[in-house]
């Protein structure tokens, strides 16, 4: 369970560290997003949940 916690802090230091880092960029890109439509956004949701899924995988295989 703790490896859980972990995981959502790490996700929340990231997306913090885009938003502290480069707002204007980060503003840009959710603009972009708003303007896709419902299935392109699941499809890009899809492809990233498939890669960070792929990534685990090997990261827990080779530990």
């Amino acid at each position: 369970m703790s490896e859980l916690w972990a995981a959502l802090c790490l996700v929340a230091v990231i997306e913090g560290l885009f938003l502290f880092a480069a707002p204007g960029a980060w503003k840009r890109a959710a603009a972009q997003l708003l303007a896709l439509d419902d299935r392109q956004l699941r499809v890009f949701g899809g492809v990233i949940l498939a890669i960070g899924v792929g990534t685990l995988w090997l990261v827990r295989r080779m530990a």
